[in-house]
């Protein structure tokens, strides 16, 4: 699998920016046309879920319907209306010597992605790396293994339409944490790792990975209402912050208000 997915970056990273856009719609057209499929998987993860006793805030994050899978597939194709980063110049300077410098935006290679039970990252996560020249292997929480599976494959089926190797992207199909394990330590295949999801995961990794890794944050999102501020529509933003998706690791979890402004906004979200 991963000398799979490095062989395929080579064939992204020459990738022209319409190729990927094209790639991206098409990723978007097949999660919508097997959303069906889809829902049928997730539906054997949630079920199981539940059986095991899980908390019904760790369901939400789980659960799929047809919104989330159009929700999905809207967000792939806004990717494309995306300047392409990759052979992007960032800046130059010259130095004493006349010799010009720039710092120009290139693949990283291969990304590996280990995330807790939330199968829209399976295709979040796709989408940024297709974008930005990256082939990707995911592995998710065992939860959700039944969703990720299908989701991969109308992602993987989305990349061969437009001529492009499925193993652009690979979904780890066992959930055994010691293969999880073993992608931590795939330092020729694997250029970074990223986790994503609570403590106990990112430290996990942090300790263990021998591939270079982006170590994100557990959660605990701020939002500052400033003096300043649009009051109408600083309600809007809490309230979707805290109660769109009040289970993922990036709800709002502390709100913070100039006092200036406190005694007015704060009764109207209370």
């Amino acid at each position: 699998m991963c000398k799979k997915a490095k062989a395929a970056s080579t064939q992204l990273a020459k990738a022209s920016a319409e190729q990927k856009n094209k790639a991206l719609c098409s990723m978007a057209d097949q999660l919508e046309k097997r959303c069906t499929e889809i829902l049928q998987a997730n539906e054997k993860d949630v079920e199981a879920a539940r059986a095991r006793g899980v908390k019904e805030a760790l369901i939400d994050r789980l659960v799929l319907d047809k919104r989330r899978v159009e929700s999905m597939a809207d967000n792939l194709r806004g990717l494309t209306k995306l300047s392409d980063p990759v052979n992007e110049i960032v800046k130059t300077w010259t130095r004493p010597n006349g010799l010009i410098i720039g710092q120009l935006r290139v693949p990283l290679g291969v990304i590996g992605i280990i995330y807790e039970s939330r199968p829209d990252v399976t295709s979040e996560a796709s989408g940024l790396c297709i974008k930005s020249g990256n082939a990707i292997i995911l592995r998710g929480g065992s939860d959700a293994i039944n969703s990720n599976m299908a989701i991969g494959n109308a992602l993987r089926a989305a990349l061969e339409e437009t001529g492009l190797t499925k193993d652009i992207i690979q979904v780890v199909p066992v959930t055994e944490r010691k293969y999880a394990e073993q992608l931590m330590k795939m330092r020729e295949y694997i250029d970074v790792l990223i986790p994503r999801g609570g403590a106990n995961l990112i430290k996990t990794v942090v300790e263990k990975a021998t591939v270079p890794v982006i170590e994100t944050g557990t959660g605990n999102c701020h939002i500052y209402v400033e003096e300043d501020a649009d009051l109408e529509r600083a309600v809007d933003i809490v309230i979707n912050a805290k109660c769109q998706r009040p289970g993922t690791c990036n709800a709002e979890e502390k709100l913070l208000v100039h006092k200036q402004v406190a005694k007015t906004f704060l009764p109207t979200i209370v």
